[in-house]
């Protein structure tokens, strides 16, 4: 009886041991050094009064694992920040209304994510991404190219903010507009 009972505990440690590498295996991101931008554009008539804008998107949570292909990316939404050369009240301006009901609704969709469901070899050094991205309450397949150097990732994509139920900012009667179209540059690096 006492011989099933050692046997029992170190079948469980075994698998609790098993389980803890695996995760670990999994959670080989390195967030602080790895990045992902935004970068919103103007358009209208009165453009050239406006800029464009540049925005952080800090992971909050990932996972890249390259033995199995897969990648998980999280964000959360109230954490984006605006980048641009501006004084501390136009910046405070452009993220509230980033963040509100008129753009993000961090208060509704908190959270951002893109989940793999394959990641296929092209050429060297290059996968073709897929995955879903859900933002704002929409979730979309995506198809991305990604670069590989090392333990770096990169890539960019293309995105319509429509496509996500979000409507393009306007201003001054719509004489200055935010474009439909935001690039999404990125580089994601692997723990060493």
């Amino acid at each position: 009886m006492r011989s099933a009972a050692i046997l029992l505990r170190t079948l469980a440690w075994i698998l609790i041991l098993g389980w803890s590498l695996a995760l670990g295996a999994q959670n080989s991101l390195d967030a602080p050094h790895s990045s992902v931008t935004v970068r919103v554009f103007k358009t209208g008539l009165f453009a050239t009064f406006a800029h464009d804008h540049t925005v952080a998107a800090p992971i909050s949570e990932g996972s890249l694992d390259a033995t199995h292909r897969t990648v998980e990316l999280r964000f959360r939404a109230d954490d984006l920040r605006l980048r641009d050369k501006v004084s501390d009240a136009e910046r405070a301006e452009i993220e509230q209304t980033m963040k509100s009901n008129k753009v993000l609704d961090v208060a509704r969709f908190p959270e951002i994510h893109f989940i793999s469901s394959s990641v296929e070899p092209s050429d060297a050094g290059r996968f073709k991404v897929r995955g879903d991205l859900a933002l704002h309450g929409v979730t979309k397949p995506l198809e991305i190219l990604v670069q590989s150097s090392g333990n770096r990732y990169t890539g960019t994509i293309k995105l319509k903010q429509t496509d996500f139920a979000i409507t393009p900012v306007k201003v001054a009667g719509g004489t200055v507009r935010v474009k439909d179209e935001i690039e999404i540059v990125f580089e994601i690096v692997a723990a060493q």
